[in-house]
């Protein structure tokens, strides 16, 4: 199949040639069609799969198809995101598909200065791309109205779960007309997930790729068992071997996030930190300079998971193991990505075998381990991971648990048949008694 099956308007199929295009993913495969043909859908596919293209091609096609002016403070399509990273990179996708186009795409979320952001809507919006909170402040300011949008899309709809957005989606959802086209997207579908879609969607499509670039081969896996005090003397001597144009490193905490690339500086390395507890500005100017190239080391929390879609990441170092498959997944689908080849490396020191175990299982992978590294531990390799608790430990002190014998000693017959007098019992007298 090639995008050219799908008939899309020709200034469409011009952006998506300029693109570099051809042959679209599994989930563009499955997802635009149904799009096309107008029905609500419920979508699940792993984090590099595509998902951005899968819902914002289809649109722009049927946006071109039916354009007029916007009314002023009117919105004709609405995509959620959860965190301003990821608004800002679905901005920055479907700005470059949409620059031949008679189409404005305007974003907003927090942490910028709102009048702004009301300016840029005021004239009417042919695409807003908004994070939750922001955008229930400027319909409550009334600098926005939804009362003619077409098209409703929820994106990474499991991450705005864990972020309490719910409520939220639903509020925003009861504001647009009931006739409209509903799009939602994430990367695994808890019941939550499931729920909130129900009260969202209208008799959806459902397509769901569970195929990931950990699966298929284009990403390549090392791991490293290393004691916890020789990590960053690991990750030197990684930095050193690898020829890797743009690495990402991720940390569990924001405060190891910050240590570790003074660490990192103090050795020579470029590198630069990103968090949450940034400045806005701050964040907006140091995946910037990530994605231009001008820093090609960034060391990150979990906020990089999934709000950062650069295509260019050649290697992702798990300096902190995640406790969660599902984040494993998010971290590693920064590389690798729409079939691109990547590279993995994972650290693991004693404290997070556990974490080792449950990722291997759940995700039924077998992590190749790297013994030619100059901090390999044998012992954490054959460590179990779980603490010695007391039920565990053997106390030679501890009476036997067999059953009692109810058979008596010589002794113990002769003491019970003939009590010798001391062993009376005597009582206390109480002068009170009568």
């Amino acid at each position: 199949m090639n995008f050219t099956d799908f008939q899309f308007n020709p200034i469409v199929e011009s952006a998506i040639t300029q693109a570099g295009y051809s042959t679209p993913t599994p989930i563009q495969a499955a997802a635009i069609p149904p799009t096309l043909k107008g029905y609500d859908l419920l979508a699940t596919a792993p984090t590099g799969t595509g998902k951005t293209a899968a819902y914002a091609l289809p649109l722009l096609h049927q946006l071109v198809e039916a354009w007029e002016q916007p009314r002023e403070l009117r919105i004709r399509a609405l995509i959620l995101s959860p965190t301003r990273e990821l608004a800002g990179q679905i901005h920055h996708e479907i700005t470059q598909y949409a620059a031949q186009m008679q189409l404005n795409c305007e974003l907003v979320y927090g942490g910028r200065d709102a009048s702004d952001q009301i300016l840029s809507v005021k004239t009417g919006v042919d695409i807003l791309i908004a994070t939750p909170g922001r955008l229930l402040d400027l319909i409550q300011q009334k600098a926005v109205k939804l009362d003619e949008t077409d098209y409703l899309i929820v994106d990474e709809a499991d991450r705005m779960l864990d972020m309490g957005f719910a409520p939220d989606i639903q509020a925003i959802s009861k504001l647009i007309p009931a006739q409209r086209q509903a799009l939602f997207f994430s990367a695994t579908m808890p019941r939550e997930a499931e729920k909130l879609a129900a009260a969202i969607l209208q008799k959806p499509m459902q397509v769901h790729i569970k195929e990931a670039a950990q699966h298929t081969g284009s990403i390549t896996h090392q791991l490293f068992y290393v004691e916890k005090r020789n990590k960053t003397a690991l990750l030197a001597w990684c930095l050193e071997q690898s020829n890797a144009k743009r690495i990402l490193v991720f940390t569990r905490t924001r405060r190891a996030t910050d240590r570790l690339a003074q660490q990192v500086t103090e050795l020579g390395i470029d590198a630069t930190a990103l968090h949450g507890e940034k400045k806005q500005s701050q964040r907006e100017e140091r995946i910037a300079d990530f994605r231009s190239g001008e820093v090609n080391l960034l060391i990150a929390t979990d906020l990089a998971a999934r709000g950062l879609h650069i295509e260019e990441i050649d290697l992702i170092i798990n300096y902190d193991l995640p406790a969660e498959p599902e984040t494993f997944v998010h971290r590693i689908g920064r590389t690798g990505r729409i079939g691109m080849q990547g590279q993995a490396i994972h650290f693991c020191d004693p404290t997070e075998k556990v974490y080792l175990d449950t990722i291997e299982t759940q995700l039924n992978l077998s992590l190749p381990y790297e013994k030619e590294q100059p901090y390999h531990s044998e012992q954490i390799r054959h460590f179990s991971g779980k603490k010695e608790t007391k039920k565990d430990r053997v106390n030679p002190k501890k009476k036997s648990t067999k059953p009692p014998s109810w058979k008596l000693s010589s002794a113990q017959t002769q003491s019970l048949h003939h009590p010798s007098p001391s062993s009376k019992k005597t009582s206390r007298k109480n002068p009170k008694k009568k």
